[in-house]
């Protein structure tokens, strides 16, 4: 009994796929069998597939720590705004000057304060409106608009 022809045959391939020594198959007319240089299509287009979802994904990270950062700043204004010897004057101007050290003075430009019942209480409330960073930090103004409460105190 005979073995099967490529069993215990190492096969060898051309770059068209076909087995050395046999020819390729009749392809339509105008259609080329070569697949050269489609790795390289393919590494370009899936490269730059990822470097688009990669940059979209640090955005969203960045748009995430303005968003927390003007929050943070707001309620540390408040919370500073309320304390015995301040006012609201005072809450602005220290939002104005965390945002600024840590962001951009930019982002402090509209800053407003105001007395509001937040869940049944008197506070303190800062209200930042910013630009939402769509390209790095750069993007519509006052879009982005965040607030913070501090109980005052009686």
């Amino acid at each position: 009994m005979r073995a099967p022809p490529m069993l215990g045959r190492r096969a060898e391939f051309n770059c068209s796929g076909t087995p050395q020594g046999r020819a390729a198959a009749p392809s339509a007319p105008g259609r080329q069998t070569s697949e050269r240089g489609s790795a390289v299509v393919d590494f370009a287009m899936v490269g730059g597939l990822l470097t688009v979802f990669f940059l979209a994904i640090i955005q969203l990270t960045l748009v995430l720590h303005v968003r927390n950062t003007l929050i943070d700043a707001a309620a540390s204004g408040a919370r500073y705004g309320t304390l015995a010897d301040r006012n609201p004057e005072d809450a602005r101007a220290r939002t104005a000057q965390l945002i600024g050290v840590a962001l951009n003075p930019d982002f402090a430009s509209a800053i407003s304060t105001s007395e509001a019942t937040y869940q049944g209480v008197r506070t303190l409330e800062v209200t930042v409106r910013a630009p939402l960073p769509v390209l790095g930090l750069i993007g519509p103004r006052s879009l982005l608009e965040v607030k913070g409460h501090a109980a005052i105190q009686p």
